[in-house]
């Protein structure tokens, strides 16, 4: 901008300015008596060495912001870096004379002092010095005494301070609403980009909110907000900052702003709370504060797929069980204006839900349902939209189902606009994905809404894991001897009170078909529960329970007895996902982390991960031929099994994982791996009931897997390593060389099939 004057002249227009000042200050307050002494004037350390308090910020691995903590939304920014269109849209409409006057304007002063006689207008005379005195230093009150102070205050300000370093100082304090503190996070909280890459019609519109940010700011009021953005241009095409076609158009600029100003994207917020967690733990109220930014191992295309995923199944199992019925009701009044303000408060206490509205009936007719937003919007509902809906619009619908006006309900747009009744779902579900070298999260989904319920699924639920636990029990038995070919006997079977130590038991399988004797592979591959038992029976539920501790899970934590076959033990989808971590690795347990990279505002390293890049035998939990054979056991699942639905749809042939369906169908779960990343979905209700007799962790959970996979492996190569030492193929099969020939394992009868 221009340089600055000499101190001099500074003071000798302070003292003119002065005069004029007093003049107007007691036209503006009254006689208030007057006690401030230059030495009551604080010291300006604030400004000097200025630390803004700024929040915590959390990153995705490619620099997405996805979230923000702090009472305030404020970022530091460099007078150099500040881009001149947004000085001068300042200066245009608070300060014009800022580089000319010593810190109070009297020329400014005079104006005030002549309008305030002549018309009994109270006009403004801040300058930005003055405000800078005032928002560091000094109350809002209109006091004689606050503002000689303020006056003196910016004097001293001058001569202490360059006029670049007093205009960085404003733009990066000032409070512009939507909790944002200065010019280069309002860019961010309004437009979603950096200051630098704003028009100039969106520059403007910063510039006009230091008069009332929490009245006239662009959610909050738009129409305010535009009539002052234009004052603002036309104020700047006075001075000659901008021509009249640069005015024109940026006039007719269609300002995109930010819905509830938001600053990050909201689909990692599970994600983003764990770190939030682990950094307060560490820094305690400094995190806040200190303006910490945090890069996590996040991938963003692969967080955002997670989150359409969820949403998109969790959604289609919702509507499979049918519409449950309204939110909640409403008293219609008649008139419209009361209406809206009735509308508008009741759908407060339902948010929105991304693109779950909250809605209230005010129509219904055979042609179509009419519900108005809270904004006020009235959507038509056509039949199409409401039709999976339509016994809840029956006259003798039970009251708890029916629809009528008054009624709270959620409507969703299609992709062609058309609106369309929806719901919110009430299962819980989530879905985790690990770099399985490194144990770096690529994506974690811990449930449907954060904001309706903040419990991380990923790492708080502990659950059933059905079936998905049976490769353990089959990697166990490969060390007894048993291999993919080896026969087991499919067929009815019940367990002696000698041998459960309790009553007889009799599994059975899900669906009630049983083939005779089928090998291993095919008995892993259709998820057969009477071969797992017999398996588990063959080499001792003590040594399956003692090899579980190697995939990371906590054996406490499951069955001593034979129901371990069958998944009765509780596990997390985070320690599902570490324990397929070793199977895809090769037998090596990884240790899964979040947080790459802790750096402060000035860009200290407080911390980095530093994860092995190589795995050292010396770490190894499980040989790395069970590893390799295991593999090829789950394979089979998404080749012929219950997984097929992956390598049908996702066309790869490295894919490898396992159903799982807790008894009674309380948990859906799908675990597998591709590339180099593993990942777990999950499904089930908090509060354990059933998710309905026909489905199974291949219709709640295997989807989104499927969906997730999708693009996680986009251009990623499929892996397709060598058979490690000490296993061979043998008849078409996999076999530990010492068990050699095939069929060595113990407890077959004479034609080579376990009993």
């Amino acid at each position: 901008m221009q340089q600055d004057r000499p101190r001099s002249a500074v003071i000798a227009h302070g003292r003119l300015a002065l005069l004029l000042a007093g003049l107007w200050l007691g036209l503006s307050s009254g006689p208030v008596a007057w006690s401030a002494t230059p030495m009551d004037l604080p010291s300006l350390e604030a400004l000097v060495d200025y630390r803004p308090k700024i929040p915590l910020r959390v990153y995705t691995s490619d620099g997405v912001l996805i979230g923000e903590f702090g009472q305030e939304r404020r970022e530091f920014m460099p007078i150099k870096d500040i881009p001149l269109i947004q000085q001068q849209a300042l200066l245009a409409i608070e300060d014009a004379r800022f580089y000319e006057h010593g810190g109070v304007d009297f020329k400014g002063v005079a104006r005030a002092v002549i309008t305030d006689l002549t018309s009994g207008l109270k006009q403004g005379a801040s300058t930005i010095t003055m405000q800078v005195a005032r928002d560091f230093y000094l109350s809002k009150d209109k006091l004689f005494s606050r503002k000689l102070t303020e006056v003196m205050l910016a004097y001293k300000i001058e001569r202490t301070l360059s006029k670049d370093q007093i205009l960085e100082l404003y733009m990066n304090q000032v409070y512009l609403g939507q909790r944002a503190y200065g010019f280069s996070s309002a860019a961010r909280v309004y437009f979603g980009k950096p200051l630098q890459e704003l028009s100039l019609a969106q520059a403007a519109m910063l510039a006009g909110l230091p008069q009332a940010p929490s009245a006239i700011n662009p959610v909050v009021n738009p129409k305010r907000a535009q009539a002052r953005q234009q004052l603002v241009l036309k104020r700047m095409r006075e001075l000659g900052y901008i021509s009249d076609a640069q005015l024109r158009q940026a006039m007719a600029e269609d300002l995109k702003v930010r819905p509830e100003g938001r600053t990050f994207s909201p689909h990692a917020q599970y994600a983003a709370e764990m770190v939030r967690q682990a950094i307060v733990a560490e820094f305690k109220d400094e995190a806040y504060t200190r303006g910490i930014n945090v890069t996590t191992t996040l991938v963003n295309a692969e967080q955002e797929a997670a989150y359409a995923a969820v949403r998109r199944q969790v959604m289609a199992y919702d509507q499979r069980h049918g519409y449950r019925g309204p939110e909640g009701s409403l008293l219609l009044p008649g008139n419209s204006e009361e209406r809206l303000k009735a509308v508008e408060a009741k759908l407060a206490q339902h948010p929105a839900s991304d693109s779950l509205l909250s809605a209230v009936v005010l129509s219904i007719t055979p042609q179509s349902v009419q519900a108005m937003l809270a904004d006020g919007t009235v959507v038509h509902i056509l039949p199409d939209g409401w039709r999976w809906a339509a016994a809840a619009l029956a006259r003798n619908a039970k009251p708890a189902l029916q629809l009528k006006p008054g009624s709270v309900i959620r409507v969703q747009q299609a992709e062609k606009g058309q609106w369309r009744i929806s719901q919110l779902p009430n299962v819980g579900v989530a879905l985790v994905a690990l770099n399985h070298q490194t144990g770096a999260y690529r994506a974690l989904v811990g449930g449907f809404d954060f904001s309706a319920s903040p419990f991380n699924h990923v790492t708080q639920a502990w659950r059933q894991p059905g079936s998905a636990m049976k490769p353990f029990i089959y990697a166990a038995a490969l060390e007894k001897g048993f291999s993919p070919a080896t026969l087991v006997n499919d067929a009815p079977l019940t367990l002696t009170t000698a041998e459960t130590g309790a009553a007889p038991w009799s599994p059975q399988n899900d669906d009630g078909v049983y083939e005779g004797p089928i090998t291993l592979r095919r008995a892993l591959a259709q998820s057969k529960n009477v071969a797992a038992v017999r398996l588990l029976r063959a080499i001792t539920p003590a040594q399956a329970h003692a090899f579980l501790p190697r995939f990371g899970f906590d054996a406490n934590k499951h069955p001593l007895n034979y129901t371990l076959a069958l998944g009765t033990g509780s596990v997390t989808p985070l320690q599902m996902a570490g324990a397929y971590s070793v199977l895809a690795n090769g037998g090596f347990q990884i240790k899964p982390y979040l947080i790459q990279k802790v750096v402060d505002i000035r860009g200290k390293l407080l911390f980095e991960a530093k994860p092995p890049l190589v795995a050292q035998e010396t770490d190894r939990v499980l040989e790395a031929r069970n590893a390799f054979v295991t593999t090829s056991l789950l394979r089979e699942v998404t080749l012929s099994g219950t997984g097929a639905a992956a390598t049908r749809q996702l066309g790869r042939q490295d894919l490898a994982g396992k159903t799982g369906t807790s008894s009674e169908a309380v948990d859906g779960w799908f675990a597998g791996y591709g590339g180099n990343t593993t990942a777990v979905a999950w499904m089930g209700y908090d509060e354990p009931r059933s998710l309905g007799g026909r489905e199974f962790g291949a219709t709640v959970a295997l989807p989104i897997w499927i969906d997730y996979m999708r693009v996680a492996l986009t251009g990623k190569p499929a892996p397709s390593p060598p058979a490690p030492a000490g296993v061979s193929s043998v008849q078409g099969d996999w076999v530990y060389d010492e068990f050699q020939p095939p069929g060595l394992a113990p407890n077959l009868d004479a034609d080579g099939v376990l009993q």
